[in-house]
């Protein structure tokens, strides 16, 4: 799986979505023109030493971006769109696109590919979720679609060595 955030403004966000994409194997995109530098303390703090576990790519901006991925499929995640997350079917080279904090993705963009647009429900009223909540959200129903790849799926109290043999059995 793929994640592409759109002009990321909070590091924060940023930072906790790069430890949710490194925990999962997911790679993350960063599209420019970021609102932050990559080596913020606020970004570092958020995505703890997980750093160093993320496949990232920043962008220098979306056009580069979207004429890279011409060959691929693309969800455009947006409280603008009529289909449920939980309505697709997801696929392991699937990218998940999420705007920014303060205003999502271009209206442009949303049009030209309005099909492949997709929400999470939520109450009337309700403007947005946290980004990096939304990403979770989202990212862990694809996973879960392909019942977690390559994922440790249970976990054991210290000191019980039947944990082990357990997830040798999985793999």
């Amino acid at each position: 799986m793929h994640v592409a955030l759109i002009t990321p403004e909070i590091p924060q966000n940023t930072g906790n979505i790069a430890r949710t994409c490194a925990a999962t194997g997911t790679k993350l995109h960063l599209v420019g023109p970021l609102g932050f530098i990559l080596n913020d303390k606020r970004a570092k703090r958020a995505g703890l030493d997980y750093w160093q576990m993320a496949d990232i790519t920043v962008h220098d901006d979306l056009e580069t971006f979207l004429s890279a991925r011409a060959n691929d499929r693309l969800f455009y995640l947006s409280t603008k769109a009529e289909i449920g997350y939980h309505q697709v079917t997801y696929h392991e080279d699937d990218f998940l696109v999420f705007g920014c904090e303060t205003r999502g993705l271009p209206e442009n963009l949303l049009n030209k590919y309005y099909d492949r647009c997709i929400r999470i429900p939520m109450l009337p009223g309700a403007r947005s979720l946290n980004l990096s909540n939304a990403v979770a959200i989202v990212l862990f129903e694809a996973l879960r679609q392909m019942a977690f790849p390559g994922l440790l799926r249970e976990g054991a109290l210290t000191g019980r060595p039947e944990a082990e043999a357990r997830w040798l059995d999985w793999v």
